[in-house]
């Protein structure tokens, strides 16, 4: 990954990043503070970017008038030590690859994050179709989707929920763990998440990772299936 490096008004280095995409926007991701003029910087160098990088660095943009995105911790498994856990599918449920069309996945995964959910998506289902599932399920936001992945289907054949895994950075990442709640068992979320890491691991991978918004309950699940914190970040959005 190459860094881009940019420096404040009196020229001197102030931070660098790897340039990326986020939700539609361009992104300075894994941002790395390099002196005091980082903020001044990056408020003028990157307006309508998002900006992924240290908490402090995140707030002290929110101060200046950047909108939060996300607040995110990374967490990652160690496939050939992780503990036992339930991979099969549940009475009525079976796994499948993740090969369904968008509009296929869509109504499970809209309904997995309500209002309130710490990973709500904030737009109209025409523009949560259009911009984040489809071009993430076509390989185009994260990386391409790996074959260690599952979609949970009923008896109806009808996607209830899922773990989607792409190749983001050179490595394995789930980018997103669901179940339609009024469709589906509890536990669905975990056996899900437990059979995409040991086919990761069949698979010849050695590291899965993931992100836990702040607020997400499901961080607990992710530790029992051996998930374990790396580093904690923030995602805002830059004023135009």
């Amino acid at each position: 990954m190459e860094r881009v490096i940019l420096a404040g008004a009196d020229g001197v280095p102030a931070f660098s990043y790897v340039e990326d995409e986020r939700y539609g926007l361009r992104c300075a991701d894994l941002v790395e503070v390099l002196g005091p003029g980082a903020v001044d910087a990056i408020m003028a160098k990157l307006p309508g970017w998002a900006v992924a990088g240290p908490v402090d660095l995140g707030k002290a943009l929110v101060a200046r008038g950047a909108r939060v995105m996300r607040h995110a911790h990374e967490m990652t498994c160690e496939l050939r030590t992780a503990p036992p856990a339930e991979t099969g599918a549940p009475e009525g449920f079976r796994f499948v690859p993740c090969d369904r069309s968008p509009e296929e996945v869509f109504a499970a995964w809209r309904a997995a994050y309500p209002p309130g959910h710490p990973d709500h998506r904030n737009v109209d289902d025409d523009a949560a179709l259009r911009d984040i599932l489809t071009p993430l399920l076509e390989g185009k936001m994260t990386g391409e989707i790996l074959p260690c992945g599952v979609l949970a289907v009923d008896r109806d054949d009808a996607v209830a929920g899922g773990a989607v895994v792409t190749l983001f950075h050179d490595r394995p990442w789930v980018v997103e763990v669901f179940r339609h709640p009024a469709r589906t068992p509890s536990g669905l979320g975990a056996r899900m998440l437990a059979a995409a890491r040991d086919r990761a691991a069949a698979g010849g991978w050695e590291r899965l990772g993931l992100v836990v918004s702040e607020g997400n309950p499901a961080r607990r699940v992710y530790e029992r299936l051996g998930f374990t914190l790396v580093g904690t970040s923030m995602t805002v959005v830059v004023p135009d």
